[in-house]
This record gives structure tokens, C-alpha cells and sequence, in this order.
């Protein structure tokens, strides 16, 4: 049986073929995934539901484990920014058509990871995290939506630049916390104030 040798280990891969050898010489798929997305210079601003980068520049990206004791520990508040749609009323409430599974203690602010947002989706964001934070800009906040969803990529980034300095992005988000056998709550997402 053919043997290849990579970094000290030896790899049988007489049954594997070429293309089954290639993916176990590259590793975990999903990395690889991730590190062939680039990073944009601004905002994802459409097709959210896509595959995201390995990594949000300035921010912690954490798999479930740490996403797990960071929320556990109380040393992260769990931000869900699952899009939702909202009533055509003025200042209408969101409309939640059917429960949604959530990270227990999160606080969900749909929208806030749209690539552009409108300066009464500004102000909810802003206004919402200085509330949550007492305003204070070093209180660990961990971001959130769905495996291979741009939103939460968006809504660390723009903590960042509203100068939060300990900004966690968790990837596989409600996802992966649940495929994890983790515990979730039915999310309630927090009032838009009327105008």
C-alpha cells in the first residue's frame, strides 16, 4: 500500500485515491472553506447566507467550546442578529413567524448585521449595546447568528468600529450550539422604540 510521509506522520492511501488524499493532507474541510473567503475592506452587503472568512479582523473568532465558556462564564454577552422582518406600522413591532432557538441569555437585535443600515437601525444598535454595556467599551460581547451567515460578521465589525475592544464572533452560531447538544431558549427580539 502506497505511504506518504507529511510532517513526521506516516498516511496510508492505497484505498483513499488522489482526491481523498488531498482532503486528508488539507484538514478539516470547513477551514479550508473558510480560508479561501476573503475578507472585504467594508460590509457583506448582500447574500448573507454564504460561506464567511476564517476570521473577523480585531475580533476573538471562537468555536463552540469557547463560545460555550465565554457565555457560561458571564465574560460574554450572546448577541443574536438574526434578520427578521417588521410590521409596515411606524416604529411596528418585528414579526417572529415561528420560535427561534437562541444561545440562553442572549439578547437578540435583529438586522443590525445588514451591510447598510438605516440610521434608525444605527441608532437601535448603538443605543441597545451602550445599554447593555453601561457603556463600557471593554465588556465582551459575542456575536452571533447562523452557520455561514455574514450578519454577525458585519455586526462584530461594526462593534469594532463603534470602539467595543473585546468583540467575539461565533461563527457556527445558533447552528452549531445546537448541534452541539447545548441547551437554547426561544429568542424574543428586543423592541424597536417608535418614533
Amino acid at each position: 500500500m502506497p505511504q506518504n510521509n507529511r510532517g513526521g506522520k506516516v498516511v496510508r492511501a492505497g484505498w483513499l485515491g488522489a482526491a481523498g488524499l488531498a482532503l486528508l493532507l488539507a484538514g478539516p474541510a470547513g477551514d479550508v472553506a473558510a480560508d479561501m473567503v476573503p475578507v472585504p475592506d467594508g460590509y457583506r452587503m448582500a447574500e448573507y447566507r454564504s460561506p464567511t472568512p476564517a476570521s473577523l479582523p480585531g475580533a476573538e473568532t471562537v468555536d463552540t467550546v469557547r463560545a460555550r465558556a465565554l457565555v457560561e462564564s458571564g465574560a460574554a454577552l450572546p448577541i443574536n442578529v438574526m434578520k427578521l422582518d417588521r410590521s409596515t406600522l411606524p416604529g411596528g413591532p418585528w414579526l417572529v413567524p415561528k420560535p427561534f432557538p437562541q444561545i440562553p441569555g442572549s439578547v437578540w437585535l435583529p438586522n443590525v448585521g445588514l451591510g447598510a443600515l438605516t440610521p434608525e437601525l444605527d441608532g437601535y444598535f448603538r443605543s441597545n449595546l451602550e445599554r447593555l454595556t453601561g457603556g463600557d467599551r471593554g465588556r465582551g460581547l459575542l456575536f452571533y447568528c447562523l452557520a455561514d451567515c455574514w450578519m454577525s460578521w458585519n455586526a462584530g465589525k461594526r462593534a469594532l468600529e463603534m470602539g467595543y475592544r473585546r468583540v467575539h464572533w461565533y461563527r457556527d452560531g445558533a447552528d452549531g450550539w445546537a448541534e452541539a447538544g447545548l441547551p437554547t431558549e426561544n429568542g424574543k427580539p428586543v423592541a424597536v422604540a417608535a418614533p
